[in-house]
């Protein structure tokens, strides 16, 4: 192909004499390219929009104030019950508890958001002039004349918005925005030790105390699900893994907090081989023939370690890959986890598995305070 085909190929523009005339291939034809930097005429007729019938505008005055008070009111029935009910009878504790909070929190913040919302689109729709503004491009410095031009502005923009015309927008707004500011600060509050000494203990050491003031060793490990207490004879096969609670968790604890109570109780039971078994310090009496009982609640993040290695006696846990050696006190050989899992100690009473005491140590993961 000849030059002069490569240069006007693609070109079905006439050129002068007939011929066609050369262009880049994939550029518009000067035909579109007048029509693309063509300028519309958006110019309104002078005078539309810059005056406003009085007698609407009052009733979407009303309208307007109306939307923001319900904002305050919302505003200050969260602070009220963030206060007054979501912390009553030891705080927002239990799946029950954190639905109702949830429910009231969340509703009485997204009614003052939608009202605030609403009442400044009704302000802005019905109550602005809408004469059309024209900002001409100029140099950004700031010159004397630029600085009165803004002032100018500005006080034209104040004037045409309301805000210093109709006082009770004016008011009622900052009233609405008021608890919003403050709301923040409130929440603060659970930045306190709320939990206190909660979360050093589980349901564990009050079934240990139930059942020793009955005269027993301690509070017999049921099968989680089934219920039914488990003899060292039907975990007797090394290898075994298991999930277990204390007895009659369900009914020494309120309704609401059953659930809360068994996410933090839950234990895994390993049967590992006594010879390959290496208790801690001051632990050589907390397992039965190398039966061992360690927290389910990992000590990273605190999802359930329940995967267990029967060649290597590792516990894994699923989310982050944080590794356990049960043989060892449960000590972390790979992940992110910061400490071993917590361990149980254990006994055996009429040939059932007997937990003898809390954990010695808060279980899941460290928290601020845990010392």
């Amino acid at each position: 192909m000849s030059d002069e085909n490569k240069d006007t190929a693609g070109s079905t523009e006439p050129g002068e004499g007939g011929g066609a005339r050369g262009r880049v291939i994939g550029t518009p034809s000067p035909a579109r390219d007048r029509t693309l930097l063509a300028q519309d005429d958006i110019s309104a007729p002078a005078g539309v929009g810059e005056e406003l019938d009085e007698a609407s505008a009052r009733r979407a005055e009303r309208v307007v104030a109306t939307f923001f008070l319900v904002a305050f009111a919302a505003s200050v029935a969260f602070i009220a019950y963030y206060i007054g009910w979501s912390g009553r009878n030891g705080g927002m504790h239990g799946v029950t508890r954190a639905r109702e909070s949830n429910f009231w929190l969340g509703g009485l913040m997204a009614l003052s958001f939608l009202a605030l919302a609403a009442g400044v689109t009704i302000w802005v729709r019905r109550l602005m002039t809408s004469k059309p503004i024209v900002q001409e491009r100029h140099s950004l410095q700031a010159d004397e004349e630029t600085r009165a031009a803004f002032t100018k502005d500005f006080l034209e923009g104040a004037s045409d918005s309301g805000l210093t015309k109709r006082p009770l927008l004016r008011r009622t707004l900052l009233l609405a925005a008021a608890p919003l500011g403050l709301a923040p600060l409130v929440l603060l509050r659970d930045l306190g030790p709320l939990p206190e000494k909660k979360l050093r203990t589980t349901i564990w050491g009050d079934a240990v105390k139930k059942a020793q003031a009955q005269g027993k060793k301690g509070v017999r490990l049921v099968v989680d699900g089934t219920d039914k207490p488990l003899r060292v004879s039907d975990f007797s096969s090394p290898g075994g893994m298991i999930t277990v609670l204390p007895e009659g968790i369900e009914e020494d604890v309120p309704e609401d907090q059953v659930l809360t109570q068994t996410a933090k109780a839950v234990t895994i039971l390993i049967n590992v081989p006594e010879d390959e078994f290496k208790p801690a310090k001051g632990r050589e009496n907390w397992h039965i023939n190398g039966i061992v009982a360690y927290s389910k609640v990992c000590t990273h993040v605190g999802c359930p370690a329940a995967l267990y290695e029967q060649t290597t006696h590792h516990i894994l846990c699923p989310c982050h890959q944080s590794t356990f050696d049960a043989t060892d006190a449960a000590k972390v050989v790979f992940g992110p986890a910061a400490r071993p899992l917590p361990q149980l100690p254990l006994a055996v009473e009429d040939g059932y598995i007997v937990a003898t005491s809390d954990y010695h140590e808060p279980i899941g993961p460290s928290f601020w305070e845990r010392g």
